[in-house]
């Protein structure tokens, strides 16, 4: 007798079994796919301007010096700041010593470079995850571009290192975690801001206003006082502690403008809504998002940076050049995707869901659209162009002059030819450390007598390239006529001198 179930077909094992998922389609790797992409593409535009000399004393000399000495267990004492100058005196950044057994294995300036370029791809990956879990797989792409091939992340990629690299991933953490509504783990990502920059204090404080105001009030009111505490410690008895004049070096950017550091506050909304480099900054900051992120609360997360940035008397602050708005990048696409993860939510929840639908949609196009429109504005287009990849005479010329000079030797180079020998020598930057950048140097008297065994001095102005401007830290004229005296007056001798170029070295 037949039963229902011989009328089944037989289904082997093979077909009953889905074919499995190749590794590169599985969620869990997108990210981090993303994130390896990314420091490929970062650390080619990183190396390759150390390679054509675009990086500088200031700053990749700087950090290479005292991530060495944490390396050799030193204090981080940087005589490229002066002499004996104790780097915790100029910012508070002891996270840096993490970097210290990379630069063991790897004693190069490109150890730095590298690092850095990973740090800030790391970013992309929480941010990518949550990406994919709050809107979809095409989401995750169009946001980990996004961030990626953002202009802030760009120019601090393209400029050098800096200590805020660090900061950029422990706060993309922070804010998934946020945006999970995990907020103790948020917490715990956001607090070694502390120890990566003074001013990350105010941003650890606005992650507990935050906590306060959507989670536990006690744990949110406990991180914001800790933030605010932490950078008033900073501020007001670390950094003066390490800083030779016993104050806090940066104050002055902040007190000098309009009498006080309190009428300067009560001036910022005017100075910043005049139409000006200050508001433009202010509206690119948050273009990546096509300004979407303006609408979470999560984009309150960037008022600290934005505040200080926006009250400081140092114009480098106001724009869009160097390092500044990396810290900001990771705010803007958590907004956005925070933004077009609740808007999804409502569409499954509404009768007519097609509309809101479309809306994510096409956010997402307008996100990725800005995206490609501003790459060309950036460091990131460097790379198609032909000079990028081009070595010039001169800089053979100075390569082979560098090599001249022994290990362990002292030696006092021009700005954009220190980084290129930090990692073997001790180096001031020639003629010496200018007191103050904003005095009028073209009006400054003789030096003092420089003291370095060497002297190497590049006369030739940088060519084109993003954040790069003429001779610093002095006008051309002034170097030269200190180089005149070094010969004439200092006692050095010219062991060399090739396409404007020069090398010299102190007489026994």
């Amino acid at each position: 007798m037949r039963t229902m179930t011989d009328k089944l077909p037989v289904v082997s094992q093979r077909e009953a079994t889905p074919p499995p998922v190749r590794w590169y389609r599985r969620p869990a790797v997108l990210p981090w796919a993303w994130a390896a992409g990314l420091c490929l593409l970062y650390a080619t535009v990183a190396v390759r301007r150390h390679q054509l000399l675009r990086t500088t004393g200031y700053d990749l000399g700087i950090f290479e010096q005292a991530v060495r000495a944490y390396a050799e267990l030193r204090a981080p004492v940087v005589p490229l700041r002066g002499p004996g100058f104790h780097l915790l005196g100029d910012h508070f950044h002891p996270l840096l010593a993490a970097l210290a057994p990379f630069y063991r294995l790897w004693p190069s300036p490109l150890c730095l470079l590298v690092a850095q370029s990973a740090l800030l791809a790391l970013a992309v990956v929480p941010l990518a995850r949550w990406a994919r879990r709050a809107l979809g797989t095409r989401a995750a792409h169009v946001v980990a571009a996004g961030y990626g091939l953002s202009w802030g992340v760009a120019s601090a990629a393209a400029f050098d290192f800096h200590e805020v690299a660090l900061a950029v991933p422990l706060l993309a953490f922070a804010l998934e975690a946020l945006g999970r509504r995990r907020w103790g783990v948020a917490v715990a990502w956001a607090a070694p801001l502390l120890l990566v920059k003074e001013d990350l204090g105010l941003t650890l404080a606005a992650v507990g206003v935050y906590v306060a105001l959507k989670g536990p009030r006690r744990l949110g009111a406990a991180t914001a006082a800790v933030g605010l505490l932490g950078s008033l410690i900073e501020v007001k008895l670390l950094l003066p502690a390490f800083n030779p004049g016993g104050a806090y070096a940066h104050g002055g950017h902040l007190a000098d403008g309009h009498g006080s550091l309190l009428s300067t506050l009560a001036h910022a909304p005017i100075d910043a809504l005049r139409p000006d480099v200050k508001a433009m900054t202010l509206i690119l900051v948050f273009a990546p998002s096509a300004l979407l992120a303006l609408r979470s609360p999560l984009s309150l997360i960037a008022v600290p940076t934005l505040g200080w940035r926006m009250v400081s008397e140092n114009t480098f602050h106001w724009g869009t050049a160097y390092h500044y708005s990396a810290i900001l990048m990771p705010v803007v696409f958590a907004g956005l995707i925070d933004v077009l993860g609740r808007e999804r939510q409502a569409a499954t929840e509404s009768p007519s869901p097609g509309a809101p639908a479309r809306n994510v949609r096409a956010s997402l196009v307008i996100v990725l659209a800005v995206t490609v429109v501003m790459i060309p504005s950036f460091p990131l287009a460097q790379l198609a162009q032909r000079p990028t990849w081009r070595t010039t005479p001169h800089i053979g010329a100075a390569r082979a002059l560098l090599d001249r000079i022994p290990d362990d030797a002292t030696v006092a180079a021009s700005n954009r030819l220190a980084p290129q020998l930090t990692s073997r020598c001790e180096v001031v930057i020639f003629p010496t450390f200018p007191v103050d950048t904003r005095l009028d140097l073209r009006e400054t008297g003789p030096l003092p007598a420089p003291t370095a065994e060497w002297i190497v001095y590049d006369a030739v102005p940088p060519e084109a390239w993003p954040q790069q401007s003429g001779p610093w830290p002095y006008p051309k004229e002034q170097q030269e006529r200190e180089l005149k005296a070094a010969r004439e007056s200092h006692g050095y001798e010219v062991v060399a001198a090739r396409d404007g170029i020069t090398l010299l070295r102190r007489a026994s």
